[in-house]
């Protein structure tokens, strides 16, 4: 477990959580976890083990899904795993009809499978994939989900999380234009059609998270030093979420640095630059 130092209790205050409104609000409802196998999506499993729910993993790890199922299944929550690679349509149709099936429908939809790439734009070029495998999964693959599922939610006045990144609220950091652009795509299209969600009685909620300490960033060495959320900290925000329905999160400093992206864009671009024509010196 990712312990905070003294900067990350700064930046990422304690959240208050309270078991017993999450337990009362989601008696006997229904929810789809995506990206379940590791990081945060797991600990969303874990700190729901002990509600009575039936939760629906999906990730591609199909060992890693079987070694979570047997710890909650010693508490309350149900358990179904489904291995798929949601990039894959036949894959991600196994996962629809079983949904399509359940009796009572869908009632929550955690969207939290991602994948990052953090690299130069010039070593990007002979790698077109870099962009399309971020779309598929960041951006394609939650549109298709959700445009078959919609109609479930809205049956149960369900919710829609979406674990993004504030990156989407701030000037884009440099080395980062296959994941801040598809992500941002998955932003702008709930942002878009939420207005509709919400007079149909499905309830939007946006996690705009900072650095956290999941797998996905261990490939990319310059973010071992960095203040990280811990995925337990995200999980519990999340699951909040899900009984007090707020419809947006973010740090503290969110706002602030929203503005301050917004005003200082040109120095931004400036500072940036330097420090970039510096690495490569």
């Amino acid at each position: 477990m990712h312990r905070y130092n003294w900067l990350e209790k700064i930046l990422f205050l304690p959240t208050r959580f309270e078991r017993v409104k999450l337990q009362r609000a989601l008696e006997g409802k229904t929810i789809l976890i995506t990206g379940a196998s590791s990081g945060i999506g797991e600990q969303v499993a874990y700190l729901l083990a002990d509600v009575n729910v039936h939760m629906i993993l999906v990730a591609r790890s199909e060992e890693k899904l079987a070694a979570i199922k047997q710890k909650i299944e010693q508490k309350r929550a149900r358990v179904t795993v489904i291995k798929a690679d949601l990039r894959n349509d036949d894959e991600q149709d196994v996962v629809l009809q079983y949904i399509h099936e359940l009796p009572d429908g869908l009632d929550i939809v955690v969207s939290n499978a991602g994948h990052s790439i953090v690299r130069s734009i010039f070593h990007s070029l002979d790698r077109y994939h870099d962009f399309t495998r971020t779309m598929a999964i960041n951006y394609f693959a939650p549109v298709r989900l959700l445009l078959s599922l919609l109609p479930l939610l809205e049956k149960n006045q369900g919710q829609l999380i979406n674990v993004s990144t504030i990156n989407v609220l701030i000037q884009p950091l440099t080395y980062g234009a296959a994941y801040q652009s598809s992500k941002a795509a998955f932003h702008v299209w709930l942002q878009s059609v939420a207005p509709e969600l919400h007079a149909r009685g499905i309830i939007t909620t946006s996690i705009y998270l900072p650095l956290v300490k999941t797998p996905m960033i261990v490939p990319t060495t310059a973010y071992t030093k960095m203040p990280a959320m811990s995925p337990a900290h995200v999980a519990n925000i999340i699951c909040k979420t899900m009984y007090t329905k707020k419809r947006q999160y973010k740090p503290w400093w969110g706002v602030p640095l929203q503005w301050a992206s917004i005003g200082l864009s040109g120095v931004w671009l400036r500072v940036t630059s330097r420090i970039v024509k510096r690495g490569r010196e």
